[in-house]
């Protein structure tokens, strides 16, 4: 299993993937333009040339990140490639100086595997006002925000 950053080459793939889960309502979906422009902090998971996984790091602001856009393919899942992606990201935000990583996330026991543990999203204004306040689901968010300490 190899872990790289991704390239043009990769965003098809990488969008069929998240829209996979996207129409399941289990990740937001992302346009094809979205991940171009995000390009440089999106990373993936290739086993035999395959893109076998994909996640995002989002920096929020000074110490804090986020995990964004974590999905597996089907027939890949429960072989560890999440939380292979999840560690190279937390690697990549240290690196970075980043103290926080969140999630906000329906697979609350995957993201506690990682070490995360669930806090109020009350507590994480700048995720909420850079880009909870553009989402759908303002009003009616059911996913559970989470934090790792790095």
């Amino acid at each position: 299993m190899q872990i790289d950053h991704a390239v043009t080459s990769d965003v098809k793939d990488m969008h069929a993937l998240i829209q996979h889960y996207a129409k399941k309502g289990l990740v937001l979906p992302r346009s094809l333009l979205s991940i171009y422009q995000h390009l440089q902090c999106m990373y993936v998971a290739r086993e035999n040339s395959q893109i076998v996984g994909t996640a995002g790091l989002h920096i929020l602001g000074h110490d804090l990140g986020e995990v964004r856009s974590l999905v597996v393919s089907p027939d890949h899942m429960g072989k560890g490639i999440g939380r292979l992606l999840v560690h190279h990201i937390a690697d990549e935000a240290a690196r970075l100086g980043v103290k926080r990583l969140i999630s906000f996330t329906y697979q609350v026991e995957f993201f506690r595997k990682c070490g995360f543990e669930i806090v109020d999203k009350s507590t994480l204004p700048e995720k909420v006002w850079i880009d909870c306040v553009n989402c759908p689901k303002l009003d009616c968010c059911d996913e559970t925000a989470m934090i790792k300490y790095i």
